[in-house]
C-alpha cells in the first residue's frame, strides 16, 4: 500500500545536511524531535498501548502520534496523565480537540473576561480548547491512568509562524470561540443547527459521551448510516460521529488527507485501496484504534460486533469553516458517486462483490446476522460466488 514518506533530511555534495544549510525544512517537525518524546508514525494505532515518556511542557506523560495520512494541516498528540496527576497550564495558539481514550477527571479552562469554567470528563468525551484559552486537565482517579488523544493544528501553525514564543506566549484572545457566554456550553449543552445531506450540526464545547449522543440519518452513506457534525468552540477543525448498526458496512469512499478516524465503540475493519489496485489491504479495529487514510485512498468499514459500531472523524477544515476549497467539495460530495457524478463514492452495486463476500465470511465467524439486505439488492453482489 502507497503511504507518505517519513520525514528524510537532504544531503548535498559537501555533506551537509538540509537543517544546516536552512532550506527544505520542516519547523513542525523540528519542534517535535526537540520535545523529547515518542513519534509515532503509523497507519494504525492503538491508543491504549502506545509508549508515552514524560513530557516537560505538559507536566504528563506524551507521545506525538503521526498517523501516515495525517497530511499538512493537522496531528495528534496523546496526553496520558497518570493517577492523581495534572497538566501544566497551557495558553498556545493552535486549535485543540480532545478525545477522551480512559480514565476520568476535569477540565479548567479560563476565559477572556477571567472566569474559569471546570467540567468532569470520562472516556468517550469530546471537547475544544477554545483559541488561546488558559487551560489545564486534572485526572481525577487515584488508581487508574488517563489518556486523551489531542487532534490539532500546530503543525500548520508552527509551519506558518516558525516562532515557538508567539505561538505559546501570545496575550490575544478570541472571545467569540469561546461560546455564547452560558456556562452550559462548557457543561454539555449546546444549539442545533439544521442542514441537509448528513451536515446537520451540534454546536457547543463539550460532548460527555459521544457514544450516547444521538445521531441524524444519512442513508446515503450506506445501510442505514447516522451521523453529527460538531463545531466545537466555533473553529476549523472538523469532528462527526458515525455509526454502523449490526450487520451492516458503509460505502467505500475516498477523499484528501488527514482524516483522523477513532473507534469509539464496537469492533471490526476497514479495507484499503487506491484506485486500479487488485489487492486490498485491511486492518482490525476496535475502541481505541485510530487511523488516517492516506490522500484519495478507497477505504471501507465494516462492522462485524453484535452491537452498533461508532467512530468518531477529526480534520482540518469543519462544516461551518472549510478551509480550502478541495475540503468545500468533498463537504459537497462525499456521498455523491464516483462512477456516476464524479464524487468521492463508490455505491454498493458498483463495488468490488468480493468485498461483501468476504463480509458475509466475516459475520459467519462472528456468528452475526447480516442486514445488509434491508438496504440493497444483495444478489447483485453475491451472483457468481460459487464460480
Amino acid at each position: 500500500m502507497n503511504a507518505q514518506a517519513p520525514h528524510t533530511k537532504i544531503i548535498d555534495i559537501e555533506g551537509k545536511s538540509n537543517d544546516e544549510l536552512r532550506f527544505m525544512l520542516d519547523p513542525y517537525l523540528q519542534w517535535c524531535r526537540g520535545e523529547g518524546i515518542p513519534i509515532h508514525e503509523e497507519f494504525c494505532v492503538d491508543l491504549h498501548t502506545l509508549e508515552t515518556k514524560p513530557w516537560a511542557r505538559m507536566g504528563i506523560d506524551g507521545a506525538f502520534v503521526h498517523m501516515l495520512g495525517r497530511g499538512d494541516f493537522i496531528s495528534v498528540f496523546l496526553y496520558d496523565i497518570a493517577p492523581g496527576a495534572q497538566s501544566a497550564p497551557q495558553q498556545h495558539l493552535y486549535e485543540e480537540v480532545m478525545l477522551v481514550i480512559e480514565g476520568h477527571g476535569s477540565a479548567k479552562i479560563e476565559t477572556h473576561d477571567g472566569q474559569t469554567h471546570s467540567f468532569e470528563w470520562g472516556p468517550d468525551a469530546l471537547f475544544s480548547i477554545p483559541l488561546n484559552a488558559r487551560y489545564q486537565l486534572f485526572n481525577g482517579s487515584g488508581t487508574e491512568r488517563a489518556r486523551i488523544a489531542s487532534t490539532n493544528d500546530l503543525c500548520v501553525t508552527m509551519n506558518m509562524f516558525h516562532d515557538e514564543g508567539f505561538i505559546f506566549e501570545t496575550p490575544t484572545r478570541f472571545p467569540e470561540r469561546e461560546g455564547p457566554g452560558d456556562p452550559g456550553w462548557f457543561a454539555g449543552e449546546g444549539e442545533f443547527v439544521p442542514s441537509t445531506r448528513g451536515r446537520q450540526m451540534w454546536e457547543t464545547n463539550f460532548v460527555p459521551d459521544v457514544t450516547a449522543f444521538e445521531l441524524r440519518d444519512f442513508a446515503s452513506r450506506g445501510a442505514g448510516s447516522s451521523n453529527i457534525q460538531f463545531c466545537l468552540a466555533d473553529g476549523v477543525l472538523h469532528a462527526h460521529t458515525s455509526e454502523m448498526t449490526a450487520g451492516t458496512y458503509k460505502k467505500a469512499h475516498r477523499h484528501p488527507p488527514d482524516y483522523h478516524v477513532f473507534i469509539v465503540s464496537g469492533h471490526g475493519y476497514s479495507l484499503f485501496w487506491y484506485e486500479g489496485e487488485d489487492d486490498y489491504t485491511r486492518f482490525e479495529w476496535a475502541h481505541g484504534s485510530v487511523f488516517a487514510p492516506t490522500d484519495m485512498i478507497f477505504h471501507q468499514h465494516f462492522n462485524v460486533a453484535r452491537t452498533p459500531a461508532r467512530y468518531c472523524a477529526t480534520a482540518m477544515g469543519s462544516t461551518r469553516y472549510p478551509f480550502t476549497a478541495e475540503k468545500r467539495e468533498l463537504k459537497l460530495g462525499v456521498d455523491v458517486s464516483v462512477t456516476k457524478e464524479g464524487g468521492f463514492q463508490i455505491e454498493y452495486e458498483d463495488q468490488d462483490p468480493r468485498i461483501h463476500r468476504l463480509y458475509l465470511e466475516e459475520l459467519a465467524k462472528a456468528g452475526v446476522a447480516c442486514r445488509m439486505g434491508e438496504f440493497m439488492d444483495e444478489s447483485v453482489l453475491t451472483q457468481g460466488a460459487a464460480e
